[in-house]
């Protein structure tokens, strides 16, 4: 029953929080039903721990004739993605609790609406719902983006929404085809589709459907355009909610969908999708060298940290499915911290450019020391969370090809450079006129960024709780490609 409360309960805030009139009450109440929303999720988690790995499922018929019936259940992947969800969202509603949006109401019921829809997606074990719950979490991202997004936000969201949607459609066309191939009476379910034994141009083309799919949620290169524009453009919820949280969907549906049922296609194209990915985390590394705007810095820093994990996924090894795990979570974690600490920087300063800001520290040190540590935990240096996850994604692709892993490994070379060069520039030095009159963080705001600080080093000094929970289900899924 856990497991169906997690999704119903963001669904009922998000439709009760629309008969709330005042702004701070409707603050409140959302960040109180967010905490209830991760209160549940842990309840779960204890469950699942204490109840030797149990996958809590919850199964009810819908659509009994066409093999559709409302079935979610958590293994372990699925359940840290929740808790990281579940985690993230209290943080992400207080760290916006600095901005005045309009139609406040509306604004956190499609935040809520919006958790409801990702979770959906890490539970669903029916094929047909993963694909609904997976538009679903569209629509609210969608219009909060279009709605309190920036400048050109109607054109760098139409772009977004295009290439989220038709690649999702490439989805929908393979989940259909391996319905039709399973047993009668048909079904959805994915066992189900598991079990269907598909010829080697079936599995071809179903991967490459899956993986056009999943490309452009991650994104992986060439299929990110839409990304940096659109992190940049939406108002900082939105980037915090598309990055910490709804990229890690592609990810996901690799693991949940492609690798099993595509495992002998994975294993002759695998290699081919590895160095998109590869390539793209040379390509936007050099890029967000180049960058000005911090937040598109950032953007291009997540296509090359997600690209090291799609490729770890690829590789189909025990270590990089294990480190693609635990660095889904930790990605989510240190994005969220760089995308609040800019924002705050842009609420204080009124720019986000680079060259404009100097001098940070010594008007606002605690500012300065949080931003070093996500800085540092995102550069994986040991000790924090991407450490871990990163390290065991180089050493599971450098049992697939060294090359592979000696080109990838770049990217801790390339995000020391673009973070630390943007943390000279903004923190260090003199003051100027953005930055002479900078005041430090607020008790609120600490309250948002110590958790994440905590995780950072739970995960990077005690790795083996989540990376334990993770590993029956990765083996499981390895099985399928043997």
């Amino acid at each position: 029953m856990l497991t169906i409360l997690l999704i119903l309960l963001p669904l009922a805030l998000s439709l009760i929080i629309l008969i709330f009139k005042e702004e701070k009450a409707i603050r409140q109440f959302a960040l109180a039903g967010s905490l209830i929303e991760f209160g549940v999720g842990v309840a779960a988690f204890i469950q699942y721990k204490t109840s030797c790995h149990c996958n809590l499922l919850f199964t009810t018929d819908w659509l009994a004739t066409l093999g559709v019936s409302l079935k979610f259940g958590m293994d372990g992947i699925s359940l840290l993605l929740v808790m990281l969800t579940t985690f993230l969202l209290p943080i992400i509603i207080l760290a916006s609790f600095n901005h005045a949006y309009s139609r406040p109401s509306a604004f956190y019921s499609l935040i809520l609406l919006m958790e409801m829809a990702l979770i959906g997606v890490f539970t669903s074990f029916d094929g047909l719902i993963f694909y609904i719950f997976w538009e679903l979490a569209l629509i609210p991202a969608y219009f909060i983006c279009a709605v309190w997004g920036g400048d050109d936000r109607i054109r760098i969201t139409f772009k977004f929404f295009i290439y989220t949607f038709v690649g999702s459609l490439f989805m929908l066309v393979a989940l259909i085809y391996l319905y039709f191939r399973t047993p009668l009476p048909h079904s959805f379910d994915f066992q189900g589709l598991y079990a269907v034994r598909l010829n080697p141009g079936e599995q071809t083309w179903i991967f490459l459907a899956f993986f056009l799919a999943f490309a452009v949620k991650i994104p992986i290169f060439p299929f990110h355009t839409w990304q940096p524009d659109t992190y940049s453009g939406a108002p900082a919820t939105g980037s915090m909610l598309l990055a910490g949280i709804m990229l890690k969907m592609g990810l996901y549906g690799m693991i949940r969908w492609m690798i099993p049922i595509c495992n002998d296609a994975v294993q002759e194209w695998g290699g081919v999708a590895m160095i998109l990915a590869i390539t793209g985390i040379v390509y936007a590394s050099l890029i967000a060298i180049r960058q000005n705007d911090m937040k598109r810095l950032i953007a291009y820093s997540s296509i090359a940290h997600v690209g090291l994990i799609a490729a770890g996924l690829l590789s189909l090894t025990t270590y990089a499915m294990q480190g693609a795990v635990i660095q889904m979570v930790s990605h989510g974690i240190n994005i969220v911290g760089l995308f609040i600490i800019i924002d705050l920087i842009e609420q204080r300063t009124k720019t986000r450019n680079i060259s404009n800001l100097g001098g940070i520290a010594r008007t606002a040190p605690r500012l300065a020391i949080f931003f070093m540590l996500f800085l540092l935990a995102s550069i994986a240096l040991p000790l924090t969370n991407s450490f871990v996850g990163e390290f065991l994604l180089l050493l599971g692709l450098f049992e697939y090809s060294a090359i592979f892993a000696a080109v990838a490994g770049l990217t801790i070379i390339f995000s020391a450079v673009y973070m630390l060069w943007m943390y000279q520039r903004t923190m260090l030095g003199k003051a100027n006129e953005f930055t002479e009159n900078i005041h430090d963080l607020t008790w609120t705001e600490m309250a948002a960024l110590v958790p994440l600080v905590v995780m950072v080093f739970w995960i990077g000094m005690f790795p083996g709780l989540f990376l334990n929970v993770a590993l029956p289900d990765v083996m499981q899924i390895l099985n399928y490609t043997k």
